[in-house]
């Protein structure tokens, strides 16, 4: 098992910011950022996978757990190849997958989960106005209906909420989600630089 992928996991309901905090930590060395959403888009859609995960796209449906998880695998064995993810210099940064327990359990084989942070907001209403925002300056104008919104939420808590009770609360992080993202990214460096300095040999400013 000492081949699996070190790794953070960024966890939090819609609006949360997970995308927006992986964006900012994948820029820096050391970090690699994959959102499940990158996967899907990077897919060759004449290949057999492709076509399979454009079955269930184009009728609006979730793509089933095994099709996504295979997706993953091939995705970062390419990322590998290309160099452009080094396993023994970086730290994965994971982000809307695992999607529920069942993915959790199928990727344990494959990633060493050493933190999981959890983007914290009580405030339900702040996110659903951070979604809408996004969606009319993406012009993604679909995402800003208030019931498809409400549907992500309601997902998110039957399927997706359960992964926190999965991994042990000792590698479980909550930081506050509020704020702006500067802010936020500075709550998220103070989890994560200690995990990816105890987990790779960084050389300190005395090194030779």
């Amino acid at each position: 098992m000492s081949d699996r992928y070190k790794t953070v996991l960024l966890f939090g309901a819609p609006g949360a910011g997970k995308g927006t905090q992986g964006k900012i930590l994948g820029k820096i060395p050391g970090f690699f950022h994959l959102a499940c959403g990158d996967v899907f888009r990077s897919l060759d859609m004449t290949s057999e996978l492709g076509k399979q995960f454009l079955n269930f796209s184009s009728r609006g449906e979730l793509v089933p757990d095994e099709l996504t998880i295979q997706m993953w695998r091939e995705n970062m064995h390419a990322q590998t190849v290309l160099s452009l993810f080094k396993p023994m210099q970086d730290l994965l940064i994971l982000d809307g997958i695992p999607r529920n327990v069942r993915q959790a359990e199928a990727l344990k084989a494959s990633i060493d989960v050493l933190k999981v942070i959890h983007l914290r907001c009580n405030d339900e209403g702040a996110m659903m106005m951070r979604m809408r925002r996004r969606a009319l300056k993406e012009n993604r104008m679909d995402d800003a209906d208030e019931r498809v919104i409400r549907h992500r939420f309601d997902v998110y808590h039957a399927e997706t909420h359960p992964v926190l009770s999965y991994y042990p609360e000792s590698i479980v992080a909550n930081i506050d989600a509020m704020g702006s993202p500067a802010q936020v990214f500075q709550r998220v460096l103070e989890v994560v630089v200690p995990v990816q300095e105890s987990h790779f040999n960084r050389p300190t400013s005395g090194s030779v």
